[in-house]
């Protein structure tokens, strides 16, 4: 399980990372300031830090630049966060020594991809390509989908959806936590969508004798099914 630092000094966006983090499976910590960032990474270094470039007690630039010249942190991955989008901003955050730069507000999917990219490089032996439950399996390099051997064709939300659902058999999620984690936080749609796209996704997925592994929880939301994998395998 990869381990992941957050710096970030907006409670409800670190608890938003935090949530889709550990929905991915990673284990994740949270701290609001630079400076107990600085004393915990003394103590024990992560496998990906995703660092706010404004903190309380000491910058995320200051800190990034602190990381890069001890030896036990110098090739430590770092995705910097900030609200700063000019060019200039995104050359000295790299320059600093950086990973990665996303400009505040993000797309959440995009972020977690990014993050799996760069872990994928750093340590890829804990990063999983590939997600199987009972007889369906997702290809998340290729972003291709099979079930019993025969090819899935999903469209791009279908496909997001799957995958985000995939992750966490029997955890229920509600529309609005299907809208953050996989259209994103910045994005304005009305919760009927997820229904619409859930639709589209079993109508792809099953065929007319298949078991459906997406689970609808009535009054909550949807789930992959827990059971699928033993009663599909």
């Amino acid at each position: 399980m990869a381990r992941v630092l957050i710096v970030e000094d907006e409670e409800a966006l670190g608890l938003l990372l935090r949530y889709n983090l550990e929905a991915e499976g990673y284990d994740v910590e949270v701290v609001t300031r630079g400076d107990e960032a600085d004393t915990r990474l003394k103590e024990s270094v992560p496998d990906l830090l995703i660092l706010d470039w404004m903190l309380p007690g000491l910058s995320g630039i200051e800190l990034c630049r602190r990381l890069r010249a001890r030896p036990e942190t110098e090739r430590l991955p770092i995705i910097m966060l900030t609200a700063r989008g000019e060019e200039s901003e995104r050359i000295r955050g790299l320059a600093t020594g950086a990973d990665d730069y996303v400009v505040k507000p993000f797309s959440t999917p995009e972020l977690m991809a990014r993050a799996r990219a760069i872990l994928r490089r750093a340590r890829p032996e804990l990063v999983s390509t590939v997600l199987k439950a009972g007889d369906l399996e997702i290809d998340r390099e290729t972003h291709r989908v099979r079930r019993s051997g025969r090819e899935i064709h999903l469209g791009p939300t279908e496909y997001r959806l799957l995958e985000f659902l995939m992750q966490s058999p029997g955890r229920v999620y509600s529309r609005e936590q299907l809208l953050d984690g996989v259209w994103g936080m910045d994005v304005y749609v009305d919760e009927r969508t997820v229904d619409v796209h859930i639709g589209r996704l079993r109508k792809a997925i099953n065929r007319t004798r298949d078991r459906d592994p997406i689970r609808t929880v009535r009054g909550s939301g949807y789930a992959f099914d827990d059971q699928f994998t033993a009663s599909a395998g």
